[in-house]
């Protein structure tokens, strides 16, 4: 059985690439994040998917983290500039 502290790493680690403000350091934080959420939901196959809320959480960060992927990819310089 899972605590709450581990529960909660995945969403501090998402707090984290969210507001994090050097976009050069963006992307390692994202791929950190998806690690830990990819731990969680391989945790809720041993304890039968967790709750409802911590399901729909982890989709909501998911959805952020690739808005975040788009905007950090519309800000890098174009090859030809």
């Amino acid at each position: 059985m899972c605590s709450m502290d581990d529960r909660e790493i995945w969403q501090r680690l998402y707090q984290a690439a969210i507001l994090e403000t050097n976009r050069e350091k963006t992307p390692a934080q994202i791929q950190v994040t998806r690690a830990a959420i990819d731990a969680r939901l391989r945790e809720f196959q041993l304890d039968h998917g967790g709750t409802h809320e911590e399901q729909q959480a982890i989709r909501d960060a998911l959805r952020g983290l690739k808005v975040l992927e788009r905007e950090i990819k519309q800000e890098e310089p174009s090859p030809e500039g």
